[in-house]
């Protein structure tokens, strides 16, 4: 217990970087939200219990677009459909019965997935329960100030907001391609998933790319 607490506490100061951008890039959610129709409550609800960027503003295109609450739900999945291999992954190193480990697994993020990474195929859990607490209150709070201070920011484009995204996952995989078979893994999941952009709805791209995880394993 006393580890555990110790690499809470550091994965908390892991974390605050991240959960400084997770609050930009929930801010900007919250704007959006709004302009899409979505009211104050239900935008603060949606990141309180999705907690989830590219799931939440993937469903938030469909409802601009004029889509249905169906479509909405299933395009989010699609895109947090790469946390069943990373769900897979992390499993083995979480103690307690199947309840325990599904209700530790929500708090992964990206982010907390890769800090967490022994890299020796374990995952530290204290260190991923505490980089994920700040991004968690972080991203909340980010759409709290988003959907009430939207008319002040206007569009996320006029302060480069929209930019925020891609380079906050840019710079994860950074961190990931010092590994030989994960710089293999990664080319070619990046091929894969522009490939499959233009012909296959948002979210199949990342899945198909999974399968280069397989290949650069072996490589």
């Amino acid at each position: 217990m006393a580890r555990v607490t110790s690499t809470f506490r550091r994965g908390v100061r892991l974390g605050v970087p991240f959960a400084v951008v997770g609050f930009v890039l929930s801010l900007s959610f919250g704007v959006l939200a709004t302009q899409a129709g979505f009211s104050r409550l239900q935008a603060m609800v949606t990141s309180t219990i999705v907690f989830a960027g590219s799931a939440q503003f993937a469903a938030l295109a469909i409802v601009a677009a004029g889509g249905g609450i169906g479509a909405a739900v299933a395009a989010g999945a699609m895109m947090n459909s790469r946390y069943l291999a990373m769900g897979i992954a992390l499993a083995p190193s979480l103690p307690g019965g199947v309840l325990r480990r599904v209700l530790t697994g929500q708090v992964v993020v990206d982010s907390s997935w890769v800090l967490a990474n022994r890299g020796d195929g374990t995952f530290d859990r204290g260190l991923l329960l505490g980089t994920s607490a700040p991004q968690y209150v972080a991203w909340v709070a980010g759409t709290v100030v988003g959907v009430y201070a939207g008319d002040v920011i206007g569009e996320p484009g006029r302060f480069g907001l929209d930019a925020v995204f891609p380079t906050f996952f840019l710079g994860l995989l950074i961190t990931e391609l010092a590994d030989r078979r994960r710089r293999v893994a990664a080319l070619l999941g990046g091929g894969i998933a522009l490939a499959r952009v233009p012909f296959t709805p948002a979210g199949v791209p990342v899945l198909v790319a999974a399968a280069a995880a397989i290949i650069g394993l072996r490589a």
